[in-house]
């Protein structure tokens, strides 16, 4: 048993399928190279580290950290619902906003939060969670005010693990946004675990926003699980930003007919920072259609590990499938694995995908050095171009600025990287 099992098994106190499933996964250990899904992401060094559980108390931070943040917003802190800081008095008529109860009790979603048999991350977390974020909107409610999810990693005396469980409804012919926000108070080694289970009605709209700017020692496992009705939307942007090891797994099915899924995402792998995005996207119904665009960078010692899956299945005539994953390399240091995977059981589909890996355009750089600008700034301002495109996805939503905002000040740090 490594020491990383040891400790999180001995954070459990579930019922009895709770325990089944942690003693699987301690019989089993963490999956090695061998296993296709975790060959680009060793677990070696996390397997020999251990962790403590959560204080039952909120931990401190400073209240500034929410100032860009407003209501409604719920907030937790290493794992722990913070009421002092979340703030639901403006939440919107028709939808619901509150922490699951604790215990077990977690509402039921009909989905499965454990994954396959080398996916230890989420089978943990269907093992250990016991509470996270619940939110529901009405059929047929237009919510115009952006909902915020904050989960905040603050400064502990030891490294700490917590797992937290998300559900998110949106009702028949619904429309609302959703931005989560994963964010670090000071530094820390900690380790976090989530699922998000997100079911979309019919002709329902959800656009949603994940910024993940933990702390540079901090290691998360995320996932997210999407099932959408006939004629549903989904848009979503993906900022990978912080975190020494972050793993995000989004899977989309598309069920209904109709239904699309807009997906784009940017990861920013600097320092010596282990970025790993995998999607599933699942064409089940007729005449759905999905729309990737995903761009990375490379900086210092950096590495970015990209999966972009898409399946048709038999039956599912009339699917459009476009994938596209560029990727930046700014240092010999750093280091880019791109996969793009299409796998088609049906006819009269249309599908494209593509990846590529380069480095800045020297003839690009050379006419801006030529008008004057020092280097610094023309690799800046190459860079900042490439990685706008993804957020597109958002249109004129409020939501654009701010993650304008929080990506360029990312990309501004880049200089000592390059």
């Amino acid at each position: 048993m490594s020491a990383l099992l040891d400790s999180l098994a001995g954070n459990s106190s579930g019922d009895g399928s709770r325990k089944a499933t942690l003693d699987a996964i301690v019989r089993d250990g963490l999956p090695g190279p061998r296993s296709e899904a975790w060959k680009y992401t060793p677990l070696r060094a996390l397997e020999r580290r251990t962790f403590a559980p959560v204080d039952a108390a909120v931990a401190t931070f400073d209240p500034a950290l929410l100032a860009d943040i407003p209501a409604p917003r719920l907030v937790f802190v290493n794992g722990v619902h913070d009421p002092a800081h979340s703030d639901l008095g403006a939440l919107p008529s028709g939808v619901t906003l509150a922490p699951g109860s604790a215990g077990g009790s977690m509402p039921e979603d009909g989905t499965d939060a454990r994954g396959r048999g080398d996916d230890v991350f989420a089978n943990l977390n269907a093992a250990l969670a016991t509470t996270g974020a619940v939110v529901r909107v009405e059929a047929g409610a237009q919510v115009e005010t952006p909902l915020h999810l904050v989960f905040i990693g603050a400064s502990s005396d030891a490294d700490r693990a917590w797992h937290l469980r998300h559900v998110v409804e949106v009702g028949e012919g619904a429309s609302v946004a959703l931005a989560e926000h994963h964010l670090a108070a000071g530094a820390h080694r900690h380790l976090d675990t989530a699922t998000l289970s997100l079911r979309l009605g019919a002709r329902s709209r959800l656009r949603h926003a994940r910024i993940h700017d933990a702390a540079d020692g901090a290691t998360t496992f995320l996932r997210t699980d999407a099932a959408l009705a006939e004629d549903a939307e989904y848009r979503r942007l993906d900022l990978e930003l912080g975190a020494a090891l972050s793993r995000h797994e989004l899977n989309v099915r598309l069920l209904g007919d109709r239904a699309r899924v807009v997906a784009n995402g940017v990861l920013l792998a600097t320092g010596k920072r282990h970025l790993d995005t995998r999607l599933s996207i699942e064409h089940v119904a007729r005449d759905t259609a999905c729309d990737l665009t995903w761009r990375g960078i490379g900086a210092g010692r950096g590495r970015a590990v990209f999966h972009g899956g898409i399946t048709i299945h038999e039956g599912a005539d009339g699917s459009d499938a476009n994938l596209s994953n560029k990727n930046l390399l700014l240092s010999e240091g750093a280091e880019i694995d791109t996969q793009p995977v299409l796998v088609i059981h049906a006819d009269e589909v249309k599908a494209a995908h593509g990846a590529t890996v380069g480095q800045l355009d020297p003839t690009a750089m050379f006419y801006l050095r030529s008008r004057g600008l020092p280097e610094a700034d023309a690799r800046r301002l190459l860079t900042t171009a490439f990685v706008r495109e993804p957020l597109g996805v958002l249109a004129s939503d409020t939501l654009r600025a701010a993650l304008e905002a929080r990506l360029d000040a990312a990309l501004a740090s880049l200089a000592g990287d390059a």
